[in-house]
């Protein structure tokens, strides 16, 4: 087992700028295969579920594109217009803020020169911030293979929905016979936890990226679609997403309004936002069915983004439920052993 664990780990890292479609269409095939099986207990081929549920899929995808491509567009223009305003009034509302700070600690805590470089470091980061912003958004046809992404994908998708309930009886085929119950348990136990994270995760971020791009946009921010839509889509990352969001908007609401009244409106919607996560979505639709603790998705997915990049983010969740699974069944067996529960042997 641990020669083929590091066998698929080459195998990652030597075609992994190949190997992106493929695992994306394993993930679309993973997420449609219950309304597939669905069709087709109404009596509907599993063929023809399939090529429907990605048919919907591509034109779900093809008219968020056309509805909010151009938005999105508007938006970096917006952004390269008004950055050297906002950089200002940031460094503005900043050297204020330090000069009373100054007032209250004293001079010779807060002097002049360290208020004028921690405005400078404060103004290029938001200058790089911007940029990046810019060259990420508008760039974003050079940095995906439109190719790839749009005509193999939902091929490579449509055929692993087909085969999907053939693919995994020819591997249970292969499982030994004597741990083929236990493996069978453990895949079971695995598929729960990583639906219900990413039941969870398409409810959070579909729902907070509407939530965050509406109120944003209401509340008189320039940029609130693009950021509202951005904070959501970062929202799989626990805590990082919103965090990254919140900071990102306030710091464009100092830079566009110059007045605390539109930045505690900025502040107010994130915070609502992130008690309905907490109080709502999670605990009244998920319940205790996500296992998969926050550091540790955080830690994977950062490391499978070291390891491998987008390939290791798209791989970073499911590997981390699996071995969280067997972790926990390890610990069962080992809680359930003599070496745990035999009491040490003491000489007399």
């Amino acid at each position: 087992m641990l020669g083929l664990f590091g066998a698929l780990l080459f195998g990652l890292w030597l075609f992994q700028s190949i190997l992106t479609p493929f695992v994306l269409a394993g993930v679309i095939a993973y997420f449609l295969d219950p309304p597939a099986t669905r069709l087709t207990r109404l009596g509907l081929p599993r063929g023809v579920a399939a090529l429907l549920l990605v048919l919907a899929l591509v034109l779900f995808a093809l008219l968020c594109v056309v509805l909010l491509w151009p938005l999105v567009i508007a938006q970096i223009g917006v952004l390269v217009t008004s950055l050297p305003s906002y950089v200002a009034r940031v460094g503005a509302a900043l050297r204020d803020a330090l000069e009373r700070l100054g007032e209250a600690v004293g001079p010779e805590y807060m002097d002049a020169r360290l208020r004028e470089l921690a405005i400078s470091q404060v103004g290029g980061m938001l200058s790089w911030l911007g940029t990046s912003a810019t060259r990420l958004l508008g760039g974003g046809v050079a940095i995906f293979n439109v190719f790839t992404f749009v005509v193999v994908t939902p091929i490579v998708a449509f055929y692993l929905l087909r085969d999907w309930p053939r693919m995994l009886a020819r591997i249970e085929s292969w499982l030994p016979r004597r741990s083929a119950n236990t493996i069978r348990q453990l895949a079971r136990d695995t598929d729960r936890v990583l639906s219900a994270w990413l039941r969870g995760q398409l409810l959070c971020s579909t729902g907070l990226g509407i939530y965050y791009a509406l109120g944003l946009t209401f509340a008189g921010l320039e940029l609130g679609l693009m950021v509202g839509l951005l904070s959501g889509i970062l929202t799989f990352i626990p805590y990082v997403g919103s965090t990254t969001g919140l900071v990102l908007a306030t710091l464009l609401a100092i830079g566009q309004f110059g007045t605390w009244d539109g930045v505690l409106l900025v502040v107010a919607i994130f915070v609502a936002g992130q008690i309905v996560e907490g109080y709502i979505i999670y605990p009244y639709l998920l319940g205790d069915r996500v296992e998969l603790h926050a550091v540790w998705v955080i830690f994977a997915l950062f490391a499978g983004g070291v390891a491998f990049g987008f390939l290791g983010v798209l791989l970073a969740v499911p590997m981390a439920a699996a071995l969280g699974v067997v972790a926990r069944y390890w610990l069962r067996r080992y809680l359930e052993s003599p070496l745990y529960l035999d009491p040490p042997r003491t000489g007399t």
